[in-house]
């Protein structure tokens, strides 16, 4: 198994001018590209919509070597429902702590110098008031399970992830591809996942030719594949191969091809204004009350 990459995780968000605000002023993440659709992605990447959409990636540094958030934003929709799948993103930054009480944002100190800053949407983010790490200061995802041993088991066994610790106690476990990257925390929730309608999806990169055995390697182990190994298009940019998995509790696994996604994946030093000027030109909400009638529910 060649080198693999903890890429990005999505959100589904339903207010983008919000959200936009919490990830570039509190979290100081910046906008490394935006991209309009107009229409749904053939990886369900945007969630089971047709519609148009917007995808845009923040983070505090390319994506070659940070794990970034993807903010996905379906046009029709203004809110969707949380389930206890996704249990919170954990990263270093003093600075995000001090942003957050300038703006007057709520923070809840969890535990001695951690604090819970939630997304616009539910999502939560654990920041540790400590000086902003030079490397990536994005620490780990956690995700919720119902049966850990099961979980580490598809993971480790059939994603190749190394296990960091194992707390049989807490009933958590951390495991990742390198000392150096993000890791993936799961964490034991004491029941069945409910993935609500916000549910979203972790990404990861690797040799494209290491694609088609992953794919070989599910069907072997009679494991859910998703979306069966594809290529998908983005107007002007690199053609990336995927394959989309679930886990055993049915958490969305991307996995693409490592060489055309860091093309795809270079910094846009226009990002910023394409996502602003989409956002002024976004007429949905008026749309929707002048018709006196609110975005949909997922």
């Amino acid at each position: 198994m060649g080198a693999r990459r903890a890429l990005h995780f999505v959100f589904k968000v339903g207010d983008r001018g919000r959200s936009a605000r919490f990830y570039r002023e509190l979290l100081g993440m910046s906008v490394l590209r935006h991209e309009e659709f107009e229409e749904g992605c053939k990886a369900s990447c945007n969630g089971p919509y047709d519609g148009k959409w917007s995808k845009t990636m923040v983070g505090y540094g390319p994506e070659d070597n940070h794990f970034v958030a993807e903010l996905t934003y379906n046009y029709g929709i203004g809110e969707y429902r949380l389930g206890n799948d996704f249990l919170g993103i954990t990263l270093v930054s003093s600075q995000a702590v001090s942003n957050a009480k300038k703006m007057g944002w709520p923070l809840k100190e969890v535990t001695t110098g951690i604090f819970e800053a939630e997304a616009p949407g539910g999502y939560k983010f654990y920041l540790e008031d400590k000086e902003q790490l030079k490397q990536d200061p994005v620490l780990k995802v956690t995700l919720g399970v119902s049966d850990l041993q099961k979980s580490v088991n598809y993971w480790s066994d059939l994603l190749g992830m190394k296990i960091y610790e194992k707390d049989e106690e807490k009933q958590r476990a951390l495991l990742g591809y390198a000392d150096n990257q993000c890791k993936l925390e799961l964490k034991a929730v004491g029941g069945a996942v409910d993935h609500g309608t916000a549910f979203g999806r972790i990404a990861f990169s690797c040799a494209r030719e290491e694609l088609p055995n992953i794919e070989a390697l599910m069907k072997k182990e009679n494991q859910k594949i998703l979306t069966p190994l594809v290529s998908l298009d983005t107007p002007g940019k690199a053609t990336v191969q995927v394959i989309i998995l679930a886990d055993p509790d049915g958490h969305e696994i991307c996995f693409v091809g490592d060489e055309a996604f860091r093309d795809l994946s270079k910094v846009d030093p226009n990002g910023d204004k394409l996502l602003d000027d989409a956002m002024a030109a976004d007429n949905s909400d008026k749309w929707f009350a002048a018709q006196k009638m609110k975005k949909a529910s997922a």
